[in-house]
């Protein structure tokens, strides 16, 4: 009997996962991960593969089928609309990583649990944290970044350690919350159509870059503590090297913004969004290897 077109995924289906924008998200875990004093190796896989294989990938998916798209959203210029299969196909890869976490072991699958419950919290049209400026900031910033870093840190240490340096984790949401606003700054129209008031809406244009430039030089005053109390002294300044790119691209383009509130656009957001990533993610994959190489 022929195979119907029913039994594989749809376009729509594939596209929405967004397996792609888990790239953005990657610097937390390199982040801590070049932290993590003795490294369980097979342990960093299996979680590297849950996050953003499985955890991340069904996070977007869900969201997408609650929100329903129809302008750009971060890494698809023009979003397909979702089917029902996309809201099975999530739910699916959602029990696959908890049920793989238990690899690594039962305390990370809880962990990994309670983060899908509270990502289908910001997104559930019954609950919808994101529609709350400050509430879903903060679950954001917290989840993505503090949260994030302590399973990473727990699921790939050798002895699955709980001591995770909270500089550290206050940095990671540092990080998250000095760019977050960024990437909504483009969506203040069609946030508000779907009933949704974001941060960067709250902020404005030039205020959202205000903000965001204020907390991302606390997040590098921060790690800039936890690395030189750690003695990563060098550490910090190839990191500080790697951020060059960023602190210029935003400069630029909040300057453009400045003059026209108009390039405060998509190609900018996406264009600051793969600057950032690709600096960040290089700059703690190099510490991440000159911490194992020592």
């Amino acid at each position: 009997m022929p195979l119907t077109k029913t039994r594989f995924l749809l376009p729509s289906t594939i596209q929405l996962l967004r397996f792609h924008f888990s790239f953005f998200l990657m610097p937390v875990y390199w982040f801590a991960l070049s932290q993590v004093p003795d490294v369980n190796l097979s342990s960093a896989v299996l979680v590297f593969f849950i996050l953003h294989g499985l955890v991340y990938p069904a996070s977007n998916g869900y969201n997408s089928y609650m929100d329903r798209d129809t302008e750009s959203i971060g890494g698809i210029k023009q979003p397909l609309q979702p089917s029902r299969q996309l809201l099975y196909v999530t739910a699916l890869m959602d029990c696959i990583a908890i049920m793989i976490s238990c690899f690594v072991s039962l305390y990370f699958a809880l962990g990994i649990l309670l983060y899908i419950l509270v990502s289908k919290a910001y997104s559930y049209r019954g609950i919808r944290l994101k529609k709350y400026p400050v509430a879903g900031y903060l679950t954001v910033i917290l989840f993505q970044g503090a949260f994030t870093f302590a399973l990473v840190y727990y699921g790939c240490s050798m002895d699955k350690t709980t001591q995770v340096p909270v500089p550290a984790m206050l940095a990671a949401s540092l990080l998250i919350g000095g760019f977050y606003p960024l990437t909504q700054i483009y969506q203040h129209s069609a946030d508000l159509r779907d009933g949704v008031k974001t941060i960067s809406y709250r902020l404005g244009y030039r205020g959202t870059f205000i903000y965001c430039g204020i907390i991302y030089t606390i997040a590098f005053l921060v790690l800039g503590f936890h690395f030189f109390y750690t003695l990563q002294n060098s550490a910090f300044y190839l990191f500080s090297l790697c951020m060059l790119p960023v602190v210029l691209y935003f400069l630029l383009w909040a300057q453009k913004v400045w003059q026209n509130d108009a390039q405060a656009d998509y190609p900018h957001t996406m264009c600051m969004n793969i600057i950032a990533s690709a600096c960040t993610n290089t700059a703690f994959i190099i510490i991440f290897i000159i911490n194992n190489l020592e």
